[in-house]
């Protein structure tokens, strides 16, 4: 949520970068006269309790004295009544500012490319040669074919956009989360939390996913019940990333950053409705509603985002690189930036199988966007007061699209899969995804 101070002070910036990112500025036209209406009455109620505090002392003298204070009395009810109806229009004033604000995506960096599209991102790095395969398969075929991707019998238990795992590809996709914790863990300073996978609605206001995009999101048919623009405690929704829950860790507090970033990585299965993307990636394993992934999250001061931003972004990189996995860097404009964010780079790692390049990571600064809707502040060294911190998250890595990455990068002739040599401890030694039957022990 942006700052009503800062939109009051630079309103026509305010509309400018939201022109930018393809959001209507008209959404601000009632802002000026809300706000003057907010602080008018917030002033005018001041100024009749200062009076109402004064007829009060006079009150007391007169009736030390035995005087009649009827007068005094029928005044100062006219002048309560008078603060409560400048109390509520404040109040209601507030509200609607607050609705206003809350509707409005957070503002690009000046370094964010300007665009309407993705389309119009900008290639900040390439690393590694895409990989040249003579009749190259997509992961759906070599899964299938190896019998360990089956997405019919998933489909029959859960429906469509799903995917079953079996054997060696079972143990591929925990052998990659936990080469994943580990490098984050081990070598780049992150604490590993497991946090719930259902969240309150309270969370996901947070970090920007509610109000604007419930259709996006599984929400649970518990005893809660999710009204647009109350965010509750009792009811839950499916995670759609551990973005969610670890970012709320934090919710309503003030936390210690005198010793630097607090960096956490998740492991959890995510759940996307994958709304409006009908017909678009429907084969495979791009675009599923129950997916696994390993998540970043950083808490940092104002002044160390940016440099943290690139930090992190790098973390991800790491794992592509360990991976010996084709990818590029891609700085995301200001049309296809994601709604919380002030500046986004995505992660694309090459697949020889559909012959292109496929989001894997997207790593963001959301400055102080989601801190101020969760409540989330540091004490800065010296200052009297505390501060909204700053957050950033990314993956690193969605574990299903690096599993299919190496299917399609590593596959040889045969069909058969060689298993890229930083997993192979992670493998129990197995260096070779060889053709298997269902149940067959391993």
């Amino acid at each position: 949520m942006l700052d009503l101070a800062f939109v009051r002070a630079n309103l026509p910036q305010v509309e400018e970068k939201l022109r930018a990112r393809g959001a209507d500025p008209s959404v601000l036209a009632d802002f000026a006269t809300l706000d003057a209406e907010r602080r008018t009455a917030i002033t005018d109620a001041e100024t009749l309790k200062a009076q109402r505090n004064a007829l009060s002392a006079e009150f007391g003298k007169l009736k030390r004295e035995g005087a009649d204070t009827t007068s005094i009395s029928e005044k100062s009810n006219a002048l309560k009544a008078q603060t409560e109806a400048l109390e509520a229009a404040a109040s209601a004033a507030d509200d609607k500012l607050r609705d206003l604000l809350i509707a409005l995506p957070n503002l690009p960096q000046d370094s964010v490319p300007a665009g309407k599209s993705e389309h119009d991102n900008v290639l900040a790095k390439t690393w590694g040669e895409p990989t040249n395969l003579p009749n190259a398969k997509p992961h759906w075929e070599l899964g299938v074919d190896l019998g360990i991707l089956d997405f019919d019998r998933a489909a029959k238990i859960s429906g469509s956009r799903f995917v079953v795992h079996f054997g060696s590809g079972a143990r591929l996709e925990r052998a990659l989360a936990n080469f994943m914790l580990d490098l984050h863990t081990r070598e780049h300073g992150y604490a590993e939390v497991l946090p719930p996978t259902m969240v309150n609605s309270k969370s996901l206001f947070g970090t920007g996913q509610l109000p604007k995009f419930a259709e996006d999101l599984f929400h649970c048919d518990d005893k809660g019940s999710y009204t647009p623009g109350e965010f509750q405690d009792s009811d839950h929704w499916l995670i759609p990333t551990a973005e969610v829950p670890v970012t709320n860790l934090f919710r309503d507090e003030t936390i210690d950053l005198t010793k630097g970033p607090i960096s956490f990585c998740a492991y959890t299965s995510c759940y996307r409705s994958e709304a409006g993307s009908y017909g678009k990636d429907v084969r495979g394993m791009i675009r599923q509603h129950q997916f696994q992934k390993v998540e970043l999250v950083k808490f940092t001061r104002p002044e160390d985002s940016t440099l943290q931003h690139e930090q992190l972004t790098r973390d991800a990189e790491t794992v592509l690189e360990r991976l010996e996995l084709p990818y590029r860097r891609m700085l995301l404009c200001t049309g296809d930036m994601g709604f919380s964010s002030s500046k986004t780079y995505d992660l694309e790692v090459w697949l020889p199988g559909q012959q292109t390049y496929r989001e894997i990571s997207s790593c963001s600064n959301f400055e102080s966007f989601q801190a101020r809707r969760a409540n989330i502040r540091y004490k800065p060294e010296g200052a009297k007061k505390s501060e909204y911190v700053h957050t950033l998250n990314g993956s690193g890595l969605a574990v299903g699209r690096t599993y299919l990455a190496i299917l399609e990068n590593y596959q040889q002739a045969d069909g058969s899969i060689r298993v890229p040599e930083v997993l192979v401890p992670y493998m129990a030694g197995e260096t070779v995804i060889s053709k298997q039957s269902l149940g067959r022990a391993l």
